[in-house]
């Protein structure tokens, strides 16, 4: 992000060929935009100058694993914001670029070509059909001007309780589910991630190799060490402080980039 409130446009697919016939023929973009602002983030750990100086039980080092585990964090906590956005994609007030929530029943681009709805949330319980049920719906979405998308869906998110499931679907050559050993289509061309911040029953279907990403992360200041000071009134000869900040926020990007198979 170049400040602290950023527009990410997009302008809309663009116009297939029409036979020339002599004569102009112009069409304009469909502007698509998203307002981001940065959100404040920090976490602060202290150690007192004596176990600075004597490095009593190991304070040094202690402190510099502590620094290593808060960048961690940081980009565990980014994951949870991505994931925490799938999950409450189809919740009231999680919107996209079009005003309605990011899983809607009823999407349609304003301005449009092809004005029809469209549905990106389906209430499947996930299974190999239902799977390929979320596939062959995801595959006939079309952009502002009625052509398809022809997006490659290549990601499964799942929480721990499904992973057996995801596993078999993406992995297994034959289908899991019945004893006639038909070809699995998917294996090999579908993965999946396991995440905890998803409900036990929810999983969606993404295209996560587009340019385009159904969730974007802005970043405004990448986490690092904002400041460190002592406090001589502290205990044990005074503490240092030392505190991490970084500012960034998730916001959602396309919506045919992913269906959510189930909440």
């Amino acid at each position: 992000m170049t400040a602290p409130v950023h527009t990410f446009t997009d302008l809309g697919a663009a116009p297939m060929p029409l036979e020339d016939v002599g004569q102009q023929r112009v069409r304009d973009y469909v502007a698509r935009a998203i307002d981001l602002k940065a959100r404040n983030w920090s976490t602060t750990i202290s150690v007192s100058y004596n176990a600075l100086k004597d490095d009593q039980t190991g304070a040094l080092s202690r402190l510099n694993g502590d620094a290593a585990q808060i960048g961690f964090n940081f980009q565990k906590h980014l994951n949870k914001l991505a994931f925490q956005a799938i999950e409450n994609g189809d919740v009231a007030g999680n919107v996209c670029y079009d005003g309605l929530t990011f899983f809607n029943n009823s999407h349609v681009d304003g301005g449009a070509e092809y004005t029809t709805t469209q549905d990106n949330l389906f209430a499947l319980a996930l299974s190999l059909d239902n799977f390929t049920t979320n596939m062959q719906l995801a595959q006939v979405f079309r952009d502002d001007r009625g052509e398809y998308t022809e997006f490659m869906y290549d990601l499964l998110i799942v929480p721990p309780a499904l992973e057996y499931l995801a596993g078999q679907i993406t992995g297994n050559p034959q289908a899991y589910d019945t004893g006639n050993r038909e070809n699995n289509i998917y294996a090999g061309k579908v993965s999946y991630v396991v995440s905890p911040h998803l409900a036990s029953t929810a999983w969606a279907l993404v295209a996560s190799s587009e340019n385009a990403k159904p969730v974007i992360i802005g970043m405004r200041e990448a986490p690092g060490l904002q400041m460190a000071w002592l406090d001589p009134n502290g205990a044990d000869g005074g503490m240092y402080y030392f505190k991490y900040y970084a500012r960034y926020a998730v916001t959602y990007g396309d919506w045919r980039l992913a269906a959510l198979g189930n909440s």
